[in-house]
């Protein structure tokens, strides 16, 4: 006895559910928004994808050795100014003004944004001559300060403390206003005292603020350092360059502007370091 098999009898079991899958809604694919985690090391691949273009521009003869010396020319020349120990000590000057005006900067700054951004009273008198000052650049006010101070090492630190309090100013000012007011009516609720209120409440809020200030700050403090270390200086890595200048150094002048680079990108690496750990609590896309 024979039997006929029908051509949906002779399908396969997978070939029977195709028709029942292709059926079902297709699910969305996901699209990833956030950048996800920050690469190891991703802040070096700028510096040194710059590096090999100067190195290839160089040895391909696209650039003047003349007006732009070779990467390793320049490597020579820092390693020389190494041995003889003339890097270092300008360096050593050149961190001691950078941290005083630093601190100075950032603790004035600071105390004046509390001041002002707790007290109305305190924003109406200092908020006014802070944004008068933010829109005077810092180093306008060298001719000022030189009748005022002179030419020696206060003129200097004065110098790059008045160009990193305005950023800690803004930032954390900023920072202590934008606090939920649900914190506040909270602390009233369990009947916080001054004291605890603004050790518990508005310094963790003003935080996020005042970190990202410190970045702008650390920055402005390099950038003066550039300019007052050329006006009657005898020591620090600006008197270096400007003395490398008078004697058609080219090589010695890019090495001070590498130092300064590097000032400027470890500092940021540092005050984002310090973010990051404060700031474990919150959320973002660079996390």
């Amino acid at each position: 006895m024979s039997t006929t098999l029908t051509p949906s009898a002779r399908r396969t079991p997978a070939e029977v559910a195709a028709p029942a899958e292709a059926s079902r809604p297709r699910r969305p694919r996901r699209t990833r928004l956030v950048p996800g985690r920050p690469l190891p090391f991703g802040w070096a691949v700028g510096p040194v994808l710059l590096l090999a273009l100067w190195a290839a521009g160089t040895g391909l003869g696209l650039v003047d050795v003349r007006s732009l010396p070779a990467p390793w020319t320049v490597a020579a020349t820092a390693g020389d100014l190494i041995d003889n120990g003339k890097l270092p000590s300008h360096l050593a000057t050149s961190a001691q003004r950078a941290l005083l005006g630093l601190l100075f900067g950032t603790v004035s700054g600071l105390l004046l944004a509390l001041v002002s951004g707790l007290s109305r009273i305190g924003e109406a008198v200092i908020d006014g001559p802070v944004q008068i000052k933010r829109a005077i650049p810092s180093l306008a006010l060298i001719p000022l300060l030189i009748l005022w101070f002179g030419i020696g090492e206060t003129m200097k630190v004065v110098t790059i403390a008045l160009g990193v309090f305005v950023p800690v100013y803004i930032h954390t000012h900023s920072g202590l206003r934008s606090i939920d007011g649900r914190y506040a009516e909270l602390a009233e609720t369990v009947r916080l005292g001054r004291l605890a209120f603004v050790r518990h409440v508005v310094l963790p809020g003003a935080l996020p603020g005042f970190l990202l200030g410190m970045r702008f700050a650390v920055t402005a403090a390099w950038l003066a350092l550039v300019v007052v270390e050329q006006v009657n200086a005898t020591s620090g890595i600006g008197y270096m360059m400007e003395l490398a200048r008078t004697y058609g150094q080219t090589d010695v002048i890019i090495v001070g502007l590498v130092v300064y680079g590097l000032l400027g990108l470890v500092s940021d690496a540092l005050v984002r370091l310090v973010e990051r750990r404060a700031l474990s609590w919150r959320r973002t896309l660079a996390g």
